[in-house]
Parts: structure tokens; sequence; C-alpha cells
């Protein structure tokens, strides 16, 4: 059976060998980047599997005059070695559970293209408004 459950600040190096699986980060990058959004409501989520921690969440609370008042889904993984076990399928629960307390019109989040299919599952549209991006390296 999968649990769901926000974690403390002080689990989130815990959730490195996940997040891991998603972003090209070392520990302290992660962790530095996690305190740093936490300034902004990002909180991690875990899912467990008979104790064992195999899927972590990233979420914020926002606010924009698009959208009004959302929660948007920063990062979310699932363990290789589980994914089809529920613990995506129960984060995600998690995530629309805490929108709807919070009186929030929709949960946004941006997938990887190998992603979509997942989230197409759990009842998620594709957006009209494409994502875009420009890189102001120097």
């Amino acid at each position: 059976m999968i649990s769901v459950r926000r974690l403390l600040p002080a689990e989130w190096a815990l959730a490195f060998p996940l997040i891991a699986q998603l972003r090209n980060l070392d520990e302290a990058e992660f962790l530095r980047r996690a305190r740093r959004q936490a300034h902004g409501g990002y909180e991690l989520v875990g899912a467990y599997l008979n104790d064992a921690l195999v899927g972590v969440m990233g979420m914020r609370p926002v606010h924009t005059l698009a959208r009004g008042p959302h929660l948007h889904v920063d990062d979310l993984v699932v363990d290789a070695a589980v994914r089809g076990s529920g613990a995506g399928h129960a984060l995600m629960a998690y995530a629309e559970a805490d929108a709807r307390a919070r009186e929030m019109s929709a949960v946004f989040l941006d997938a990887r293209p190998d992603a979509i299919p997942f989230y197409e599952k759990e009842n998620y549209v594709r957006h009209p408004a494409p994502s875009m991006k420009k890189s102001l390296a120097p």
C-alpha cells in the first residue's frame, strides 16, 4: 500500500536519490535550490511503499492573473524500479486534494514528453499556452 505525506525539511536529503533520477543536480545544489524555493511555498511530498521512500513530488501554491490560484507541480519522480505501483497516482491525488483544500481552481505542471501518457491517464490535458524559454547565459 502506498502512503503519502509532506516531508520535513530535515528529510529532504532522503529525497535526493529519487530527484537525481529526474534532475541533473548534485545533492548540495538540490538542497540549496529546494530551500530557496521553500521561501515561495515549495514543499516536497513523499510516497512510501512498505516504509521505503519510492516517489517524490515538489509543489507550490501560485496565484497569477492568467490562471488564478492554482497548485504547480514542479517535480514528480517515482523510482524506476517501482513505476506502475500506484505511487505516481497517489502523489497526484495528494496534490489535487491539497489544491482543493486551499480552494485553488487547478493543478498545473510541465511534463517531459515521456511522462505525458502518465498524466493523460490521470485526466490531465495539454494546456493551450506553450511554455517558452530564452537562455540568458553570458
